[in-house]
């Protein structure tokens, strides 16, 4: 990961059992980035959690960058 998001992230097994969260905050990334895949808004985000634009974006990184170590395989179709 790169620095940026070494300062922005943290991980720790006493807050939100260990879940990626925003630094300074018990909000988990997964939720940031479930809130704007379900639909919400930047504005929206950022008023329902009382985050940045500029944290919201460090989330679509971080999320970013844990997909490229993901392996992906292809679902196989039902018979």
């Amino acid at each position: 990961m790169n620095t940026s998001l070494h300062d922005s992230i943290t991980i720790d097994t006493e807050i939100q059992h260990g879940k990626p969260v925003l630094k300074g905050t018990r909000i988990p990334i997964a939720i940031i980035i479930g809130s704007l895949a379900g639909g919400m808004s930047y504005e929206e985000v950022m008023q329902e959690y009382a985050v940045t634009q500029q944290q919201i974006l460090t989330s679509l990184a971080y999320f970013a960058e844990i997909l490229n170590y993901e392996t992906i395989y292809p679902m196989e179709k039902a018979s």
